[in-house]
């Protein structure tokens, strides 16, 4: 069977009632070409008489004939059978006739012919992939296939892309407007990522100028007391041991004790001088002055002291000697201070020694201004001043030294901003601890916030709370402990007298 056939519909929806129909021929539909005799060669042609190609012959060169002037041996008219009439000329053809195959080839066979429908007909086809969907269609526009009438099917012919392409994104086929950048979030982000580099730059600088400074301390474990953590309860403790040895390297007695304690819960930077003639329990040495503990055990058995007798852990330390005292002053340019004719005289008398210890002439260094005043004084000077205790005793001493301290933390970030190799060259070549160098990079980290907590300073024991004894031929100080333990939790961990007055004024 011909393709033409095959793909024929008719034959296609047929095929399910008849598999076989066999081929009949109509007498009037049949030519029998080859034994016409031709009547006109394409050589006897008029002039100018276009014909049909050669081989073709003209069906109605002579007009329809009928079956009785047809020659003779024409085939199929010899084989009707007898009273057969065919149709009469120009009549249309009946309903079972419309679909009959006509054939123009060599005569026809005298059985009939049947033509079978190939077995793989039989199998169903497949069906074809549904085009994707894309944003740019308009379904309901003419061609779409939903609710269109154009006539493609309902295919989408939109090309696919090229310069030609239509925009896509848009509503109902328009073409999509194009975004506007939003003004204040590219500000916030342009804040952000200038935040996060800055971020960055300091975290790098702060680790450098840690690991610079840490590189010239000397470190000293402190046993158990190390493994301890460094903030407890949201509160940091750190001792600062001023010995009494004039040189680095020399031991000494602990001639001045400051607790620097930094509290996050009441938001104070908490510096108490402890006085070094308390008379306090000793671990494993009985009663003594609390200075003679670290002569016994150094700075690991008086923080244990300081943590049993007053109730508060205390694990780091920060051992500073003389010349680290006048260096770090030298270092941020001086101090400014206050000072009474007497206290003028009396560091002129300190500034003797320790010309003498130096090497420098007499009167080095001495303050000429005998009236007093506010005065500038150097490193040496500052240290003189800090260690007089001949007036006030030590409570007067370590008030003195508290004082130079606080002018020491107002110029030390500028001073480190400036000349951050020469003060740490002048200060940490001559400070022993048992921080290490992860504890110290956070305290730097944390210094920027410290700074704006409130600042408190004072001294231990408490006034009232004390008074002069004599143990074991030995002029010391009697303590009420309690008192002095409230002060310091009042002061890192609650406020306890606080919260009772507020509530009796409210009453």
């Amino acid at each position: 069977m011909s393709n033409e056939y095959r793909n024929d519909r008719d034959v296609a929806n047929r095929r399910s009632r008849t598999t076989e129909r066999p081929v009949t021929y109509r007498e009037d539909d049949y030519i029998n070409y080859d034994a016409r005799p031709r009547t006109r060669s394409s050589s006897q042609r008029p002039a100018g008489a276009q014909g049909r190609p050669s081989g073709r012959p003209d069906p109605y060169a002579q007009g329809p004939r009928s079956a009785s002037q047809r020659p003779a041996g024409s085939g199929y008219a010899q084989q009707r059978p007898a009273g057969a009439q065919g149709r009469p000329a120009g009549a249309p053809a009946s309903g079972q006739q419309r679909n009959v195959i006509r054939r123009t080839a060599s005569p026809q066979p005298a059985e009939p012919v049947y033509y079978s429908i190939p077995e793989d007909w039989e199998k169903p086809r497949r069906k074809k992939k549904a085009p994707a969907r894309s944003n740019n269609v308009r379904y309901d526009a003419p061609g779409s296939g939903r609710g269109g009438r154009g006539g493609n099917g309902g295919r989408n012919t939109a090309p696919r892309g090229g310069r030609n392409a239509a925009p896509r994104g848009g509503k109902n086929g328009n073409p999509a407007p194009r975004k506007r950048k939003n003004l204040f979030l590219s500000f916030i982000k342009t804040i952000f990522v200038t935040l996060v580099v800055l971020l960055a730059i300091a975290l790098g600088l702060s680790f450098f100028m840690t690991r610079k400074a840490y590189s010239l301390m000397t470190y000293e474990e402190a046993g158990d007391l190390d493994k301890k953590a460094l903030t407890a309860d949201g509160v940091t403790n750190i001792l600062l041991i001023g010995n009494d040895s004039r040189l680095n390297g020399e031991d000494g007695r602990s001639d001045a004790m400051i607790l620097v304690s930094i509290s996050t819960k009441t938001g104070k930077v908490l510096m108490t001088s402890i006085l070094r003639d308390i008379y306090v329990e000793i671990p494993g040495y009985g009663s003594n002055r609390l200075n003679a503990a670290y002569a016994f055990g150094g700075p690991e058995l008086l923080m244990k002291t300081i943590e049993q007798n007053f109730d508060i852990p205390v694990n780091r330390y920060i051992l500073v000697n003389f010349e680290a005292f006048a260096n770090v002053v030298d270092a941020v340019g001086g101090v400014d201070l206050e000072l009474t004719p007497d206290e003028v005289i009396w560091v002129n008398a300190y500034l003797n020694e320790y010309n003498e210890l130096r090497g420098k002439e007499f009167g080095y260094d001495y303050i000429y201004d005998l009236e007093g005043g506010m005065l500038h004084l150097n490193g040496a000077q500052a240290l003189a001043y800090s260690r007089n205790r001949y007036i006030g005793m030590d409570f007067g001493r370590t008030e003195r030294q508290r004082k130079v301290m606080e002018e020491i933390i107002k110029k030390l970030p500028g001073t480190v901003l400036k000349d951050f190799n020469g003060f740490v060259e002048a200060l940490c070549p001559n400070l022993t601890t048992n921080l290490t160098f992860a504890e110290c990079y956070t305290l730097l980290l944390r210094a920027p916030f410290a700074l704006r907590y409130e600042r408190v300073s004072g001294s231990l024991p408490l006034e009232n709370t004390w008074w002069n004894e004599t143990r074991d031929s030995m002029a010391v100080l009697g303590v009420d402990f309690e008192a002095n333990k409230e002060y310091l939790k009042e002061n890192l961990y609650y406020a306890p007298a606080k919260d009772a007055e507020e509530s009796e004024t409210e009453e």
